[in-house]
């Protein structure tokens, strides 16, 4: 397997080299220089396997630099039942990812994938909790340390600090906007006191967050003197990761494969959904891929006009749904390199201007940027806008007719979701995470708390360590350092 940058940077690394490195050194994202092709006797054969034994299907098509019994390994390791405990009731823990069907009438069916029953109650563990696991493998073959960099706007932190807590060689610096989490995300992050786990609260939005930990990544000579990776979705291990369960959904919502699915995926930073792309590109029979937003509507606005607008840090709301309070979507990138028919010079163009100008325009009309826009219907993706009182309304509109509660960004999902149905094809949601983790809009929408998983009943009264810092890469920098040892 062979890997590229979007931005066209000559060098080919290999899988394990990507993993601890995330960005490419010209700034880009990795992608496989051809995505692997899955033929239709494979998703006949992959039917009958447990989760660990699908993933490490996936993983060999991308991962070739590691010996094939290791990764077999890594994958048990990872998706053993005892690692996903935290099953809802009519949940089989075994399933890892169980379906939940919602609705089935009129020739529509919507149907619910759970992605949260992992350590931190998201689905961000079905990457990390490998992520941590090929970290420390990786490391030890080379004796070698890492000190991770990331940025959350809730989930992805408390994932990794979980994943990476007590693991040997690795340090996690993660950064999140200050106040802008719920409270239970907060304490999840934030109560743990391993020596190798580091909070920095930033005043900020996700987006300062995200840009500092791009600047850290590409300043090569601070990266390099100080072992820098990243956990976040531009790591192209964590978008892998989450491929395997678009396969996992569609071979367990289909009895063939001449049937077809659509996935529809709450997202801010673009990196669950382009995993759904990846599988497509893979060719897992995938309808539509539809694009959940919340009131920070960028994504949304781009699958319906063709115009890429990012938002200042003012201008991004600070909502219900917090995980996705992103106007800058990183992983967008990977996506707009194939539309573009993978030209990594207009690639860097585009997103210079990103970062210039504010965003780019695929329209086709007078002074735009390119016509590519028309191309999109193609790759299967549509889009949705859900606001406060949509996803209130959502859950209780779940609750009341299926007896379920989600959290808020999936309902900002099943709303998009039930805007976007086809007859005949089975619509899967993602779920994000479980209702606890967001308590104060459940009490809201139901007038009553959210069931908690035992060991999360007081996580909010637990000691808290972190640190509180400016918006501002140098401090973030010197912080790293000085706790680093390098």
């Amino acid at each position: 397997m062979q890997y590229v940058s979007t931005r066209g940077h000559s060098a080919t690394p290999s899988f394990s080299e990507i993993l601890l490195g995330g960005l490419a050194p010209d700034g880009g994202l990795y992608l496989p220089q051809q995505y692997p092709q899955v033929s239709g006797a494979e998703l006949d054969q992959w039917r009958s396997l447990s989760y660990a034994d699908l993933a490490y299907q996936v993983l060999r098509k991308f991962a070739t630099d590691i010996p094939e019994s290791d990764l077999k390994a890594l994958a048990h390791k990872t998706y053993g039942a005892d690692v996903y405990c935290n099953a809802r009731s009519g949940d089989d823990a075994s399933q890892i990812t169980p379906l939940r069907t919602l609705e089935h009438k009129d020739g529509n069916k919507l149907v619910l994938q759970a992605l949260s029953n992992g350590p931190t109650l998201a689905f961000k563990d079905m990457a990390m909790q490998l992520l941590g696991n090929l970290f420390e493998y990786a490391l030890a073959r080379k004796g070698a340390e890492l000190n991770i960099v990331g940025a959350t706007s809730g989930d992805t932190g408390s994932a990794a600090e979980y994943a990476m807590r007590g693991k040997q060689g690795i340090r996690v610096f993660m950064l999140s906007p200050h106040r802008k989490m719920s409270a239970f995300q907060t304490a999840q992050m934030f109560s743990l006191q391993d020596p190798n786990i580091f909070n920095i609260a930033v005043e900020g939005v996700f987006d300062d967050c995200q840009d500092i930990v791009k600047a850290i990544s590409n300043d090569l000579d601070y990266k390099a003197a100080q072992k820098i990776g990243t956990v976040n979705s531009i790591n192209w291990a964590r978008v892998v990761a989450q491929v395997v369960y678009y396969f996992r959904g569609y071979l367990a919502a289909t009895d063939s494969n001449d049937q077809k699915v659509s996935f529809t995926v709450p997202s801010g930073n673009f990196g669950n959904i382009c995993a759904g792309h990846i599988a497509r590109m893979m060719g897992l029979p995938i309808d539509k891929l539809v694009v959940a937003t919340n009131e920070n509507d960028v994504l949304d606005e781009f699958f319906r006009t063709g115009v890429y607008r990012v938002r200042k840090s003012a201008e991004t709301y600070h909502t219900s749904s917090p995980s996705m309070d992103i106007s800058k979507a990183s992983n967008f990138e990977r996506f707009v390199y194939d539309l573009l028919g993978r030209d990594s010079v207009r690639v860097k163009a585009l997103f210079d201007k990103v970062e210039n100008a504010g965003g780019f325009d695929l329209t086709g009309k007078p002074g735009s940027d390119g016509d590519e826009f028309a191309s999109v219907i193609k790759y299967g993706f549509a889009s949705g806008r859900s606001t406060h009182d949509d996803r209130l309304a959502t859950i209780r509109f779940v609750q009341e007719n299926y007896g379920i509660t989600v959290d808020t960004h999936t309902a900002d999902g099943i709303k998009v979701a039930r805007e976007n149905l086809t007859p005949g094809v089975t619509m899967i949601v993602l779920e994000t995470a479980l209702p606890a983790k967001f308590n104060e809009t459940i009490r809201e929408a139901l007038g009553r708390d959210a069931d908690r998983p035992a060991g999360f009943e007081n996580i909010e009264s637990l000691a808290q360590r972190f640190e509180v810092m400016p918006a501002q890469a140098d401090r973030i920098k010197a912080y790293v350092a000085q706790h680093t040892g390098l």
